[in-house]
């Protein structure tokens, strides 16, 4: 009789393995990076960078401590797309040992105490966001004005020099306030918190006639890259299109009730993390659920949880929390929702 081992999921139905699709998100999500670095500076890739480099380290001292073996789990590129995923959602210009800090946090507690991938029940990447952002809401929430609006610009020198050392010694500029600000989510919270209109917000340089300076192309880019995803079939519809669907509908329905306290639903597609949740973080294959209608009701939830958040709660944007609360969902929904057998 042949032995037959079943290794654990992401399973996948094709000779692609795990390095082919992680390599793929990886390609997608370039071109979102790429703008990312335009518009809001080095200090983008000086994260990935720092990310990178504690995923694999840290990686692979749990590798070893659990007696397992290295090249397989190392070269699966698994860490490193958690990295880049955790970093392109940090402000960039952070200390230096914050997203070491969470990136630890991330593939010890998120991942590799839980059994590694395909047994961590939440999206690793997001849980060291939120232990960052719950810790340090300031930092977190202090993000450079894009490039258009800075008084000066800073080289990739200048980027290290404030990561590391905490001063600009060689820049004009005397301190990184001057450079930095809310986001367009936070701007526009703070304002309608103190009953400005939103038509009054919106004259603020930080918006331009469409959504927000910078951030509308970026999310156009991350976008792109999940329409090759799904072209790719790395990817599958439910999710997103249950995202999407779930934000929409909410931000329409405030939207059409009154036009001077809730914000049009363009805003919220092409803001914040809204392109990168949809089609980069909710759709992990480990932590999302399997079963198609499954997957669109947690794709829905997510984006029904975004609004609440970005609208009523404490913080700007909702995507880290409410894929986090979707993550313990995800079982349940499997269960609930699974296919109907055939002739049933």
């Amino acid at each position: 009789m042949m032995n037959y081992i079943v290794t654990t999921s992401p399973h996948l139905h094709d000779a692609d393995g795990v390095a082919v699709l992680m390599r793929r998100v990886l390609y997608a999500l370039l071109p979102g990076v790429l703008l990312q670095m335009w518009f809001f500076g080095w200090g983008v890739l000086l994260n990935i960078a720092l990310s990178v480099a504690t995923a694999w380290t840290v990686e692979a001292l749990m590798l070893w401590a659990r007696q397992r073996p290295l090249q397989p789990f190392l070269s699966d590129y698994s860490a490193v797309l958690t990295a880049c995923l955790f970093a392109v959602a940090l402000p960039p210009f952070l200390p230096w040992w914050m997203p070491v800090l969470g990136m630890v946090f991330a593939i010890i507690f998120a991942k590799q105490l839980y059994g590694g991938l395909g047994h961590n029940p939440f999206n690793p990447a997001m849980v060291g966001y939120a232990i960052l952002l719950i810790s340090f809401p300031a930092e977190m929430t202090r993000w450079p004005y894009p490039v258009y609006l800075m008084p000066e610009t800073l080289n990739f020198w200048h980027s290290v020099q404030w990561s590391f050392m905490g001063t600009l010694s060689h820049s004009s500029v005397v301190s990184i306030d001057a450079l930095t600000g809310a986001t367009p989510l936070d701007a526009l919270k703070t304002g309608l918190a103190q009953n400005e209109s939103i038509r009054t917000l919106r004259m603020q340089p930080l918006f331009d006639t469409w959504v927000a300076v910078g951030w509308q192309w970026v999310n156009v880019a991350y976008l792109l890259g999940g329409m090759w995803l799904l072209y790719k079939r790395v990817i599958y519809w439910p999710i997103p299109v249950g995202f999407l669907l779930g934000l929409v509908s909410l931000s329409s329905l405030f939207f059409m009730m009154d036009s001077g306290r809730y914000v049009d639903p363009i805003f919220h597609l092409f803001t914040g993390a809204t392109m990168l949740g949809v089609f980069f973080i909710a759709t992990d294959p480990v932590t999302a659920a399997t079963s198609p209608r499954a997957r669109f009701v947690y794709g829905l939830g997510i984006g029904v949880l975004v609004y609440v958040i970005r609208t009523w709660g404490g913080y700007p944007d909702g995507v880290a929390f409410a894929v986090l609360f979707m993550n313990l969902t995800a079982p349940a929904l499997d269960v609930w929702l699974k296919p109907r057998p055939f002739g049933r």
